[in-house]
């Protein structure tokens, strides 16, 4: 089995491959990445010196290179993790967001499409629902739920959406969706939530929340992510879309404070500053499809894994020193232009 992984270099997309080379020690797993500003080879760094694990620094908006690359390695599986994610930079730059979650997404369905691919898995967000009112705690998005995105991030991935299941039905290419709720755990890039308080909260730095920090988000372990995607690949049916869940919702301000008490440090660090434009209230998704049909359900509950991800950053400060400081862009100079 040969498996292209794109944006293998990011947050979920690093989680990905590491899981996956570790589960199947017969997989050759190919890594595309562009290495913008949230894509980190140090994150892969244990990968490298697998056999059966590839890196390519490659944009999937880029067609010539992309079917060079499924020219030459025929992949059987597609994972597309590829994507401009944050809310905040799709509010001051939306352009970049449709060239790259809409236009690159357009780019690796046409090349699976000539080159025959197995599956083609396009990583989607629950954002693409909108959001739920924070006073009905029994509504939950399922995937009969209409799209109605907020944010460009989300609009962009709504429409990469509808091309891939408009790929399925025009062109017949096998495909699965999964639309995930909000991640968290190692290698996660710092200006998020979860890792910006606890990279500041170490500094003894502000740390910002918005409005009154009631915003909800329901919070998965990236690892069971990781299980999800796996079971859907060997497991899910073309064409479907599977909601992912962690049962795991908590406020920002939960989960500022939790992170607070965690390091030992004071709730006086807390800044509320002001709310960002279409800010969603709340996010809650029901995993009983996956569950039903494919036995999936999140194993890690929130105060166990905001535990585990408190440690992984304490364990492994260069990692987030260097994106800080902004030497994990020499990284790639380093390792491969003077090979």
């Amino acid at each position: 089995m040969k498996i292209v992984v794109t944006g293998g270099a990011g947050f979920i997309g690093g989680n990905f491959v590491h899981y996956m080379l570790r589960k199947y020690a017969d997989y050759e797993i190919i890594c595309l990445d562009k290495l913008t500003y949230a894509g980190n080879l140090e994150t892969l760094d244990s990968a490298m010196n697998n056999p059966h694990f590839k890196f390519i620094k490659a944009d999937i908006g880029e067609r010539e290179a992309v079917y060079k690359i499924f020219e030459e390695e025929k992949p059987n599986i597609v994972v597309n993790f590829a994507a401009e994610s944050h809310v905040d930079r799709s509010i001051e730059n939306p352009s970049i967001f449709l060239e790259t979650n809409v236009m690159g997404t357009q780019v690796l369905l046409d090349a699976c499409r000539k080159f025959g691919v197995d599956r083609f898995h396009q990583v989607s967000t629950d954002e693409v629902y909108g959001d739920l009112p924070l006073n009905r705690p029994d509504l939950f998005f399922t995937e009969e739920t209409p799209i109605r995105a907020s944010s460009p991030y989300s609009a962009s991935k709504a429409s990469a959406d509808l091309l891939v299941q408009a790929f399925y039905r025009t062109f017949k290419v096998p495909i699965t969706i999964s639309r995930c709720s909000n991640n968290y755990g190692p290698y996660h890039f710092p200006e998020k939530l979860i890792p910006l308080m606890i990279t500041n909260a170490l500094a003894e730095k502000p740390l910002p929340v918005y409005g009154k920090g009631e915003n909800v988000r329901d919070w998965l372990y990236v690892e069971d992510h990781c299980s999800a995607i796996d079971l859907i690949l060997h497991k899910g049916r073309e064409g479907e879309v599977y909601n992912i869940g962690g049962h795991n919702e908590r406020s920002n301000l939960e989960v500022v404070k939790t992170i607070l008490i965690e390091l030992g440090k004071p709730e006086r660090l807390i800044k509320y500053v002001s709310d960002r434009p279409g800010h969603d209230m709340r996010y809650a998704i029901d995993p009983e499809k996956i569950h039903n049909e494919l036995g999936w359900l999140p194993e890690t509950k929130f105060d166990v894994g905001i535990r585990k991800t408190v440690q992984w950053y304490l364990s492994n400060k260069p990692w987030w020193e260097h994106i800080i400081n902004g030497e994990y862009k020499d990284y790639y100079k380093r390792m491969y232009e003077n090979r």
